[in-house]
């Protein structure tokens, strides 16, 4: 007998029911583009002008994101990303983590 009741409490714990607000929000996560996914800390736009993160590389972006269907596919978000100051540690000479 215990042990039926235990395989009954078992599987009534699966069917378990979740409920939530059918509100529209947070049908698929935040979407967007980070440059540190694809351009890691290329800060040289000397000898990489097309594969530096730079103004241009944002920009580029953005028009690819609205002339290319990314917009409609759901991505809202360019992040731009911190490697930004890299450059600026390596004058100083000091070392980031």
């Amino acid at each position: 007998m215990r042990m039926m009741l235990s395989i009954w409490l078992v599987t009534l714990g699966f069917l378990a029911t979740t409920s939530a607000l059918d509100n529209g929000l947070a049908l698929t996560p935040p979407m967007g583009w980070l440059s540190w996914e694809r351009y890691r800390c290329i800060t040289d736009c000397v000898n990489f002008p097309d594969e530096c993160i730079s103004e241009n590389l944002f920009f580029r972006t953005a028009k690819l994101m609205a002339t290319e269907g990314y917009l409609e596919a759901g991505y809202e978000y360019i992040i731009i990303d911190d490697c930004l100051v890299v450059q600026r540690e390596r004058q100083r000479g000091s070392t980031t983590a």
